[in-house]
């Protein structure tokens, strides 16, 4: 058996990625679909269009290749966390697939926090209460959609509801299972006094397993439209996050990956699970000896994004005209500005924030602003700006771990710009590597597949998966600057808490 699938379920698209036995990538194919944004706060998908776009981009992959159901290996699955759908007595569902963005819960996310013990419940469960976890999810169908919370069946995720479609069993691996709000850390069960603040049972939830669990009797109607056998090993995988962790090769103590696309993260692994007195930073299941610990934040690509279109709408039109990338055009004009931007900070926060402020009415604003600030000052604050608020997470982080970070791997559609790369470097005053691995969430899906058919130990085969393209030390000189800069980047955050909720609610009610 020559090939191996890994199969990514993200937020916008699935892709799947087919390698040779050597996690060589051969093929990918992927399918988008469309996210429904049309309330305040909504941001739902349609679980069937999900489930279609699975075995369309499998059957491509394999069909690309001309490989027979016989060549392939095995097929393991990587997901995007905290979605949530309600499944009724039978087994078709009561709502669409509420993703991480939808932030409808928000209000009895505050409840939770204040008024039955919401740090606790974060120290137990590892996810921080807030409104992207289906916990916060399911305490809020209970109270404002009561028709949907009394006649729900199951609460499961989207990754369970393509599992459920291909072998008739409601089952949730650990890893998303930990990205629940509602799994408690230690004893890898669903947590008692979480389940009794919601008032569901056990019962009405998938059963949990290991991220190498093998699934087995798959429905032969699904296996012909694929392509492949109905006894092919399916090993239910883990999340995307803490598998792009392991397909950029960063699973040792003291190796820290930093991932900006859209969003972003920033990741490290350790052997047992660990929480934050303050609440900042996740803790997640990678296996019963990995557990992944760091922050999302909403605020990456989505600011450049914005700083392309509302600031550089002329630029763009020029660059598009002479077939130059857009960004590229951005960061060179960030590269024309000293680090620092003149003394023009930047809060990033255009999409409110999870990490490290778990907080979505945070509001973006520029501190600093003079007249000798011009165009350029205002997009180099802004980039360093989403490199700050990372900073902040990795702090907490520091505090956390048992070993001080050595080395920084960073992906994502940001590694792209050298200016970003060094900028990060500076920021965090330590080098930084970017590896070359090709979508590593689906590669770290397969790799984790090996393991779950013991055909290696550890993970220490990615070595020879994984190469190296860009490595960046950083600048003695930059780094004394914005380590002037930090401390005035993270007081702001603090002080503004009240002023957020100010202006989120003015912003409601005017918008």
């Amino acid at each position: 058996m020559k090939y191996m699938i890994g199969v990514d379920i993200g937020t916008t698209s699935t892709k799947a990625v087919i390698y040779n036995n050597e996690g060589k990538f051969l093929k990918k194919h992927s399918i988008e679909y469309p996210m429904t944004t049309d309330e305040i706060g909504v941001a739902e998908e349609s679980p069937e269009e999900i489930f279609d776009a699975v075995l369309f981009t499998v059957k491509k992959v394999i069909r690309e290749i001309d490989a027979k159901p016989e060549d392939i290996k095995l097929i393991s699955f990587s997901s995007a966390m905290h979605s949530l759908i309600a499944m009724d007595k039978n087994n078709q569902p009561l709502t669409e697939c509420i993703t991480w963005a939808d932030n409808r819960a928000s209000d009895y996310a505050e409840k939770i926090n204040k008024e039955h013990n919401g740090l606790e419940i974060y120290k137990r469960t590892g996810t921080p209460i807030h409104p992207m976890s289906p916990l916060s999810k399911i305490f809020w169908l209970k109270h404002e959609k009561p028709e949907i919370y009394n006649n729900t069946n199951k609460w499961i995720d989207i990754k369970t509801y393509v599992i459920y479609q291909l072998f008739g069993q409601y089952t949730m691996d650990h890893s998303i299972g930990s990205a629940t709000g509602m799994m408690n850390l230690k004893s890898l069960d669903w947590d008692k006094e979480v389940l009794d603040l919601l008032e569901i049972e056990t019962s009405q939830l998938p059963e949990l397993v290991s991220t190498t669990h093998i699934m087995k009797n798959m429905s032969k109607k699904y296996a012909d439209l694929m392509g492949i056998n109905v006894d092919i090993p399916v090993v239910v995988g883990a999340s995307d996050g803490v598998l792009s962790n392991l397909g950029v090769n960063s699973f040792r103590k003291g190796e820290v990956a930093v991932t900006i696309g859209t969003s972003g993260a920033i990741r490290t692994i350790i052997d047992e699970p660990k929480t934050d007195e303050k609440g900042r930073i996740f803790c997640y299941v990678l296996t019963e000896d990995h557990y992944c610990i760091g922050g999302p934040v909403n605020n990456g690509g989505v600011v450049l994004k914005w700083l392309r279109d509302e600031l550089l709408a002329s630029e763009v039109e020029t660059a598009k005209r002479l077939g130059v990338d857009s960004y590229d055009v951005l960061t060179k004009i960030a590269s024309r500005v000293q680090p620092g931007a003149n003394g023009l900070i930047f809060h990033p926060y255009l999409a409110g924030e999870r990490a490290p402020l778990w907080n979505a009415n945070a509001r973006g604003s520029y501190f600093g602003l003079t007249l000798t600030h011009k165009k350029e000052h205002m997009i180099r604050a802004a980039l360093e700006g989403v490199l700050l608020n990372l900073y902040t997470v990795y702090l907490a982080l520091i505090e956390v771990m048992d070993k001080s970070p050595n080395q920084i791997k960073a992906t994502g559609g940001f590694a792209k710009s050298e200016v970003w790369r060094q900028m990060m470097a500076d920021i965090f005053d330590t080098s930084v590597e970017v590896p070359e691995s090709y979508e590593s969430s689906c590669l770290g899906a397969c790799v984790l597949g090996l393991k779950a058919l013991g055909e290696i130990d550890d993970f220490e085969v990615l070595n020879n998966m994984v190469g190296k393209t860009y490595q960046h030390q950083p600048i003695e000189e930059n780094v004394d600057i914005y380590q002037s800069l930090i401390p005035i980047f993270i007081n702001l955050s603090r002080k503004l808490t009240e002023e957020y909720n100010s202006i989120a609610e003015f912003q409601e009610m005017h918008s």
